[in-house]
């Protein structure tokens, strides 16, 4: 491939989804209670949800280091590409971005750096976008700019069980947690330009899901679109957003994957995850 591709391992794309679109991908570190691990390759999804169950718990996670990422945009120069698209986890919520545009700086130009704004599916859309111009011929800007111009097609909606895991992670401030455990509402969450926003608050679990398949068609509009969802620990709940939007947008809907979230993600939103990823189709 003339532009190869690079993501992070936020973007938990199904695994054969990464293969056929000959995606690069470089894990981020989760250290849960002290034990180290790379996500997806070291730390798996049940993994984070076991050691953040527990009564006593302290979960970080950190980007790659620059280095890792020259390194990897070096081997592919090596195997042959003519330019690299590395497309990652929102810059408001990880140094991710920052990490590997220092790392770009060595290549005289070679090497773009998008940020998503978002991550998981919310990156997985934009990614797809980019190998899919690459496979297709364009040059170094156009699969750039098929990454940019999906990011902008991209709306994320995601519930959790609570916004203590958020504040901890200093991903929300303390005050938006105190609004989201007042009676023990349920928080419903986005993020606009790439920063986790609570958007509003529900009673129960049950109508967190219900308005998540609201609030995305919503953002469908009368656009086609694909659809990510994600879980975590939460099967059940991933099901029941899929099997409704399914039902509400019939025909328009095309593409869908459904995974759970990673070790990063459910260290800073906990068990209970349910998030929905819309990928509107047209440029409207």
């Amino acid at each position: 491939m003339p532009v190869a591709v690079v993501i992070d391992s936020t973007a938990y794309l199904p695994p054969e989804l990464s293969q056929a679109h000959r995606l690069t991908v470089i894990p981020l570190t989760v250290v849960l209670n002290g034990a180290e691990g790379l996500e997806g390759v070291e730390t798996q999804p049940a993994d984070a949800t076991r050691a953040l169950s527990a009564r006593r718990v302290t979960a970080t996670t950190s980007r790659p280091a620059p280095e890792q990422f020259a390194r990897t945009y070096r081997q592919l120069f090596d195997d042959g590409a003519d330019g690299v698209v590395s497309v990652h986890l929102s810059a408001a919520l990880s140094g991710t971005v920052e990490a590997a545009r220092l790392a770009a700086v060595d290549f005289d130009g070679r090497v773009e750096v998008v940020d998503s704004r978002s991550a998981g599916m919310g990156l997985g859309f934009p990614a797809i976008a980019a190998a899919t111009a690459a496979e297709a011929g364009a040059d170094l800007a156009g699969v750039r700019d098929a990454a940019l111009a999906s990011v902008a097609r991209t709306t994320v909606w995601f519930y959790v069980d609570t916004l203590e895991f958020l504040r901890r992670g200093g991903r929300i401030n303390a005050a938006e947690a105190l609004l989201g455990t007042a009676l023990s509402v349920k928080p419903i969450m986005h993020m606009p330009d790439g920063a986790i926003v609570l958007r509003e608050k529900v009673r129960t679990a049950s109508r967190g899901v219900a308005r998540l398949v609201d609030l995305a068609v919503e953002a469908a509009g009368d656009d086609d679109v694909d659809l990510g969802v994600h879980h975590l620990a939460a099967p059940q709940r991933a099901e029941a957003l899929l099997a409704a939007l399914t039902e509400r947008l019939g025909a328009r809907l095309h593409d869908t994957y459904v995974s759970e979230a990673g070790a990063v993600v459910a260290a800073h939103a906990g068990p209970g995850l349910a998030c929905v990823v819309v990928h509107r189709r047209s440029e409207g």
